[in-house]
């Protein structure tokens, strides 16, 4: 089954603009890619590609200019060959363009397998409970009142991420565990913002409000001190969303006590493939491997495949909760009553995506 053509259509995608606490600005008018693997049997495989951080436009080209070339002619159920031959293009193009390919080429296997994607992977579990994942409020009420509102639909986890600022992070953080008590398990995203003495003033104050995971305290590039806070504090300790050499950077990270818990992601880790691996790495360890929003919703498909064929990820990511990055699928994932989701049943992603929107939104296809 040879490949003989791939193309990116881009497609308008507007949301109202917003942020996280330290400063990473989303939304407004971006522009997502559907990028399209197709074959000589008449079946092709679809991912998206872009978030709206950083729409398709910005990286679209490259694929089809660096990406294309390595693909054309060869055999698309070659996936692990076909991943490598990517990845080594990884300085010129972004590993959100190379998982987005090898996201096409799982899908067209799941579909000539007639199976869902995480049955050709091993499925582990058929469902894990989703946490919802703020985006920034300006006052700690307005954090509570989103809390509030996810623990009375019965979902069970949250997650923070507050303002990127010491003080303000602690009583954001003491202001939602008061208001939910212990019914619900949460966690704290500092994205990055804290330097050492701060992480660790952080980390002890959470450490009293039971919280359940430590997210990116540090720069993703400071394993001297991400050892070094390791060592002082209780609290699952969870880095590696943006780790120098992807999955191949994970072995320090380990082997250097560095974090407790692996992250990734298809968009950041450079697809299903590695991001396989990288859970498979971790449970080596007897570590976790929580996966990360993917960015958009079919990255976020393609996460749930892998999240249901690993016995070491425990939860789905919702980020954020207010639904800005739900676009272009005809139903997207849903959380039921008890706040978990369920693992695809249809061939391939197993998602529809929602032709008629995007081509009404289409602004330019590459190829």
């Amino acid at each position: 089954m040879k490949i003989t053509n791939v193309k990116v259509d881009l497609c308008g995608w507007e949301t109202e603009p917003w942020k996280t606490g330290v400063g990473a600005a989303f939304g407004g008018n971006v522009q997502l890619g559907v990028v399209t693997v197709e074959t000589d049997a008449g079946i092709s495989g679809n991912a998206f590609l872009g978030s709206s951080m950083v729409g398709a436009e910005h990286t679209a080209r490259g694929l089809v200019e660096f990406v294309k070339p390595l693909l054309v002619g060869e055999n698309a159920q070659d996936i692990g060959r076909l991943w490598w031959r990517m990845w080594k293009l990884n300085r010129s193009v972004s590993t959100g363009v190379i998982g987005a390919v090898d996201v096409c080429l799982w899908d067209i296997n799941g579909k000539v397998a007639g199976q869902p994607i995480h049955r050709l992977l091993g499925t582990c579990k058929d469902s894990v409970p989703a946490y919802s994942s703020t985006a920034y409020h300006a006052t700690p009420e307005e954090y509570v009142e989103e809390a509030l509102r996810f623990k009375e639909m019965g979902w069970t986890a949250h997650k923070l991420h507050p303002h990127g600022e010491p003080l303000a992070d602690v009583t954001i953080c003491a202001a939602v565990r008061d208001a939910v008590s212990d019914d619900m398990v949460l966690m704290l995203d500092s994205m990055w913002a804290y330097q050492y003495a701060d992480a660790l003033r952080v980390g002890r104050a959470i450490e009293e409000l039971d919280y359940y995971w430590y997210e990116d305290p540090l720069v993703e590039e400071d394993i001297y001190s991400y050892v070094k806070l390791g060592q002082k504090l209780d609290i699952p300790i969870m880095s590696t969303e943006f780790a120098p050499g992807r999955f191949y950077g994970m072995a320090a990270w380990i082997t250097r006590y560095a974090t407790d818990i692996l992250r990734g992601d298809v968009a950041v880790t450079g697809g299903i493939t590695p991001l396989v691996r990288q859970c498979h790495l971790a449970e080596g360890f007897n570590m976790r491997c929580e996966i990360h929003h993917g960015g958009n919703s079919l990255n976020n498909v393609a996460n749930l495949h892998v999240t249901m064929a690993v016995p070491n990820c425990e939860y789905y990511e919702f980020f954020p909760c207010t639904g800005a990055n739900v676009y272009g699928l005809v139903e997207d994932i849903t959380v039921d009553a008890d706040g978990r989701v369920h693992a695809p049943t249809r061939p391939g992603l197993g998602y529809e995506i929602d032709w008629d929107l995007l081509n009404r939104k289409r602004t330019a296809t590459v190829e």
